[in-house]
């Protein structure tokens, strides 16, 4: 393969629970109820928002996030159904190795 051609319709994706404090991504899809989706999006979480960890609860629950100027706190449960990508890619990346541990890897096929 040729090094400027990327695979066809592979993303690299991760959650956002998986993020440290201090990291940021860009959110790729919500993966909730309408009406937890709606809410969120309402206050900033929309496909292509940059957001980045601020800080973390002592027990690890709830994780605040900033995104758009806001800060807005989420439990780890709701964080982990929201999909994102690094930052600076724009969504379609060529996988060369899946255990990347720098930033944990889902790969999706495109639809």
């Amino acid at each position: 393969m040729l090094p400027y051609r990327r695979p066809n319709g592979v993303r690299v994706l991760s959650v956002l629970s998986e993020l440290n404090v201090g990291e940021s991504g860009v959110l790729a899809a919500l993966d909730l109820p309408e009406s937890v989706q709606n809410h969120l999006m309402h206050m900033g979480f929309v496909p292509g928002a940059l957001v980045t960890v601020l800080r973390r609860a002592p027990a690890g629950d709830p994780t605040v996030y900033g995104v758009d100027g806001m800060e807005i706190g989420l439990r780890r449960e709701t964080a982990a159904a929201i999909l994102m990508r690094p930052p600076g890619t724009d969504g379609m990346e060529a996988v060369e190795s899946p255990g990347n541990d720098e930033f944990p890897v889902l790969i999706e096929a495109a639809r």
